[in-house]
């Protein structure tokens, strides 16, 4: 009976040590650059938090930064164990409406900082962005490259949460206008809209 055991103990680490080995090279580097690019901009929260002024901006720091930590907890124990993490990819919601304002309003020319005493919410906003738009490229990538079914499903549910603190940035931006959208003529959009045309014939 502890004989049996014994084995049946030794057989389930061996079968878990080789999920855990269940994955590609091209998939290993690919995951290594992603995990970093997600340590980066975490980092980089951690280091602009002190400098940010409008509540509003600071808020939307805390909330993303802490969904990102278990974030990258949730890929990092999948990617080790090569087995279901044990807590699953979550969704990340917005705090902020999704109402965009179109149109350009002259502004001063952006250009670098000359001096670290320079930066300033807009700065700082953009550097996340920036951040969130890195790691749902790099997602991107390995998701496409990972052999393993695990690790593969928890890399592209985490895309759309990049993207969606992308977006929930570039509102901001857009809200206090470091972020300006032009549009074309109405005319010019209209045709732009109706370019192309859907279809009703599958393959059988």
């Amino acid at each position: 009976m502890s004989q049996s055991f014994y084995n049946e103990s030794n057989d389930a680490t061996a079968s878990n040590q080789q999920q855990s080995l269940n994955h590609g090279g091209h998939e290993v580097m690919d995951m290594h650059e992603t995990i970093g690019e997600i340590i980066a901009g975490l980092n980089q929260s951690i280091l602009l938090r002190p400098q940010v002024k409008d509540p509003e901006l600071l808020s939307i720091l805390d909330n993303q930064y802490n969904f990102t930590l278990g974030m990258y907890n949730t890929i990092v124990e999948s990617f080790k164990t090569g087995h279901d993490p044990s807590m699953p990819t979550g969704r990340y919601e917005m705090q902020t409406g999704n109402n965009f304002k179109y149109g350009i309003t002259p502004s001063q020319p952006k250009k670098p900082m000359q001096n670290a005493s320079e930066i300033n919410d807009e700065v700082i906003s953009g550097f996340l962005l920036g951040a969130q738009k890195g790691a749902a490229k790099c997602m991107t990538a390995a998701a496409t490259e990972t052999t393993n079914p695990v690790v593969r499903r928890v890399v592209a549910d985490s895309i759309p949460n990049c993207i969606e603190m992308a977006y929930e940035l570039s509102i901001y931006q857009n809200k206090h206008g470091y972020y300006q959208v032009p549009q074309y003529t109405q005319q010019d959009m209209r045709a732009m809209l109706d370019a192309y045309a859907t279809t009703t014939n599958p393959l059988h």
